[in-house]
């Protein structure tokens, strides 16, 4: 997809959390209700409560990838100082398979926005083989670039995002009490 029309590269998402990159594995991310995200698409917390189900394409089952959900606008896109926020991680998950047959490393943590739009990405690296990946000590200042150099991801494979703002506020606005 050329870059001018990447909805990754029109909304900062390529270069706020990766480097341009080229997909090359399909991803479905659905919610609960059948709420599929694609990029762009505009979900409310209440539809973000429970971790999504996540397939991932490939063609071999020893073919294993690391997935995850971070928020590059916390707490608020006029002042990301806890970007990223780091709301999800699953490693080790076969090609043709989903999350469920992965390692979760860091708990779905739904995300609630209280300052403005937030873009919640989703990203897909593929592993070198299976490999042990901590945890990070904590969500918060979570760096994809840097973990994907530390654990010898690569580029990512995949990505896809959706923006989410507080429920009840169509301007996005409200309280700087939290992410």
């Amino acid at each position: 997809m050329p870059r001018s029309t990447n909805p990754l590269v029109i909304s900062r998402v390529v270069g706020d959390v990766l480097e341009p990159f080229t997909s090359c594995v399909g991803m479905r991310i659905v919610y609960e209700g059948n709420t599929e995200v694609v990029n762009c698409s505009e979900l409310k917390p209440s539809q973000i409560i429970h971790q999504p189900r996540v397939d991932v394409g490939g063609d071999d089952l020893r073919t294993l990838y690391t997935l995850i959900l971070v928020d590059p606008d916390a707490p608020s896109p006029g002042d990301p100082n806890m970007r990223e926020y780091l709301h999800w991680m699953v490693t080790n998950i076969p090609a043709t398979t989903g999350t469920t047959y992965g390692e979760e490393i860091v708990a779905y943590e739904n995300p609630r926005p209280i300052v403005g739009i937030h873009r919640l990405v989703f990203v897909l690296f593929r592993q070198l083989g299976r490999q042990t990946i901590y945890a990070p000590g904590w969500r918060q200042s979570f760096n994809t670039r840097d973990f994907a150099e530390f654990y010898n991801l690569g580029s990512p494979v995949a990505a896809v995002f959706f923006n989410c703002k507080r429920e009840n506020s169509p301007s996005g606005s409200g309280s700087s009490r939290r992410r």
